[in-house]
Formats: structure tokens, C-alpha cells, sequence
């Protein structure tokens, strides 16, 4: 920065630049919370369809289970027929007694099968329904974003134009305004809860904070022959007649 700039043309820019972000702050403020109710739509989404997948992987994992233990029952009836073929060929007790036993475990294998594929098949139904459930939700969730989407395309469409130009002379006032003062502008911004950096003295108190500023501080302020803050809030204070100058 140049030393011959004045402390009142320092505050001047300082004010553009507030006037300006405090543009830019309404047109966020226009938008509201729809950037955010998007992205929350998003992930709910996201979390929607990832369950949907799982579902389905559940359910095509208990089909698999069902399609093996109708192949192990086959088997077992198949072997069931083949020894009591050969009971009918047996030489003695030992051996009729050894394929009674394994008729038996083949009875008890299909049973075993029976009782898995009922399991599964009532997983499948659960499933099934969660299945459902989930797909309607999702349909849901995605009209809803759909819906904001589009208001906050729209918004965002209408505003564009305007925030860019904001945005553009706001970097111009910046270059007038020396790092220690721009750095300290954006600090109290960031932690006033209105945005506002810049204040000016309003019936004889802080417009930012309202709380009363001692005539002496105020003629200082007019004076603008030196940065002051508010010794409350810690906003930069300028003089009221600032506002309506060009």
C-alpha cells in the first residue's frame, strides 16, 4: 500500500468492501439451507442404495443356499434308493446293519436340508419386505432431492450473475486494502454472527454490539485519523456520515 493513502480512505475501502460481502451474504442467505439439505439428501441416498445393494446380495446368497440343499437332498434320495438296493444283495446282518446306518444319515441330510431351506426361504420373505420398504424410500428421498435441486438450480440461476460481479469487485476493494487491515477484516467478520465487520456509531452506541460509545471515542471516530475499535464487540468503527459518501 501506498503511504500516501489516509486512514479515512483506508476505513472507505474497508466499508465497500462490507457493503459488498454483505451482498454476497444476503444472496447465501437467499439460498438458505438448500446447499445443505441437498447434500444431507445426498448421503441418505447414498446410505439408501448401499443397503439396497446389501439386501440383495442377502437375498441372492440365501437363494444360492436354497439351490445347493435342493442339489444335496437329490443326492441323498439317490443314495438312499442305491442302498436299499443293495440291502436287498447283503450277505449278512454286518452289512444290511452298515447300509441301515447310512439310509438313516441320508434321511437325517435331507432333513437337515429341509430345515435350512425353510430358513432361507424366510429370510428371503424378510428380506423381501426390507427390500421393498428401502426401494420406496429411496424413490422418495430422490423426488425430494429432485425438488431441491431444481429450487436451488433456480435460485442459484437468478443470483449467478449478481454474486459473480460481487465476488469480482470485492477482489478489486481488496487490493486497496493493506494484508495486516484485510487479515483483521476477516477475522472479526468470521466471528460476528451478522457478518459484519464494519459498524457505525448509531445514536451514540456500536451498531453492532449497542452498547455506548463515550463521546470523546466518538469524536475520534469522525476524526478517522486512526483505525478504532469497539472496545465490546471488536468491530472497526467508522463514521456515520461514511455511509452516504461516494
Amino acid at each position: 500500500m501506498s503511504a500516501e493513502i489516509t486512514v479515512k480512505e483506508k476505513l472507505k475501502a474497508l466499508y465497500d468492501l462490507q457493503t459488498v460481502v454483505s451482498e454476497i451474504d444476503k444472496i447465501k442467505t437467499l439460498r438458505g439451507e438448500l446447499p445443505l439439505e441437498v447434500q444431507d439428501l445426498e448421503d441418505d441416498i447414498a446410505g439408501l442404495q448401499t443397503r439396497i445393494d446389501n439386501i440383495q446380495a442377502e437375498i441372492k446368497d440365501n437363494e444360492a443356499e436354497i439351490a445347493k440343499r435342493k442339489v444335496e437332498m437329490d443326492n441323498s434320495k439317490t443314495l438312499i434308493e442305491k442302498y436299499k438296493e443293495q440291502q436287498e444283495n447283503v450277505r449278512n446282518n454286518r452289512e444290511f446293519d452298515f447300509l441301515s446306518k447310512e439310509v438313516e444319515f441320508q434321511g437325517l441330510e435331507i432333513e437337515l436340508s429341509e430345515k435350512r431351506i425353510k430358513e432361507a426361504q424366510l429370510a428371503i420373505r424378510v428380506k423381501t419386505e426390507e427390500l421393498q420398504t428401502a426401494a420406496e424410500l429411496l424413490d422418495e428421498r430422490n423426488k425430494d432431492l429432485e425438488s431441491k435441486k431444481s429450487e436451488l438450480e433456480e435460485i442459484v440461476s437468478e443470483t449467478k450473475s449478481d454474486e459473480e460481479n460481487l465476488r469480482e469487485r470485492a477482489k478489486e476493494i481488496e487490493t486497496r486494502i493493506e494484508p495486516r487491515l484485510l487479515t483483521a477484516f476477516k477475522r472479526i467478520r468470521k466471528s460476528a454472527r451478522n457478518g459484519l465487520a464494519v459498524v457505525s456509531v448509531q445514536r451514540d452506541a456500536c451498531s453492532g454490539c449497542f452498547n455506548k460509545i463515550p463521546p470523546q471515542r466518538q469524536m475520534d471516530i469522525r476524526m478517522g485519523k486512526k483505525i478504532i475499535v469497539c472496545e465490546y464487540c471488536g468491530r472497526i468503527m467508522i463514521d456515520p456520515e461514511m455511509s452516504i459518501e461516494d
